[in-house]
């Protein structure tokens, strides 16, 4: 049966109801079309006027250029890892003692192991900086010459493995001197150059126990010299990469291309 109070609404009610939803749905029409002309005028105006904010862009790898922060949680990891150079060659030149070297081990160690830390760090946080971009490379390569020139000094190293990784900082120093006179800044480090550091740092600690008299020596030697040989091999072939990708900023250069 059909409820009173519906048959009492009549046509005039259904009216309104129907002018009320023809309302609504012009004001929706109405709506939309103001979305659609402001979407328009923005699409329009976004055309017309070019963005004027400089582009980020850095040609090396392009990943937008690193800002100028100083105090950030991988800075300051970096900062530390360099302050533990001086202990280090003092522990290995100055002491020379079994408690020594295992001391030096431990700062290769952690400084390995701060090395990882720091890019995690940077990604994670969003801390990444061109000084970051400098000091990382920077002790990297100091802790390895330091290790490698007190490694042959204590005669545990031949002197001509440190000639092959002379040589190969010498070759790096001046494809960034050439970069740095046409403008460009210090290279992206490489998954090459970041694994043939971490070969490096793996196996100068395992050469300085294997130099010990201990039952566990001629192992760590072993191992350490099989780290040597892929580190090396990954150190060179790291610097042919950086070449490549230097020899393509430079062509870039003569193109017109400005860093």
């Amino acid at each position: 049966m059909t409820n009173q109070h519906d048959q009492g609404r009549g046509p005039a009610a259904d009216a309104a109801s129907s002018g009320t939803a023809a309302d609504a749905a012009s004001s929706g029409t109405a709506a939309d079309a103001a979305s659609s002309g402001t979407a328009a005028d923005a699409a329009r105006s976004n055309t017309a006027v070019p963005s004027a904010r400089p582009s980020t862009a850095v040609p090396a790898d392009g990943e937008p250029e690193a800002p100028d922060r100083v105090l950030t949680i991988p800075n300051l990891i970096s900062f530390a890892r360099l302050l533990g150079v001086p202990v280090f060659i003092w522990l290995v030149l100055g002491v020379r003692t079994t408690t020594g070297d295992w001391w030096a081990v431990g700062i290769l160690i952690a400084s390995g192991v701060s090395d990882w830390l720091d890019g995690k760090i940077a990604r994670a946080l969003n801390q990444q900086s061109r000084l970051g971009q400098v000091l990382d490379p920077a002790a990297d390569r100091l802790y390895i010459v330091a290790t490698v020139i007190a490694l042959a000094v204590r005669a545990i190293i031949p002197w001509w493995l440190v000639a092959v990784l002379a040589v190969r900082e010498l070759v790096m120093a001046v494809v960034l001197a050439v970069l740095r006179r046409r403008g460009w800044g210090p290279l992206q480090v490489s998954f090459a150059g970041k694994s043939a550091t971490l070969c490096l740092l793996y196996a100068f600690p395992l050469l300085f126990l294997g130099s010990h008299n201990a039952s566990y020596a001629e192992v760590m030697r072993i191992i350490g010299w099989i780290f040597v040989f892929w580190g090396s091999a990954l150190y060179w072939w790291a610097a042919g990469l950086y070449i490549a990708q230097a020899r393509q900023l430079l062509a870039k250069t003569k193109e017109g291309v400005l860093p």
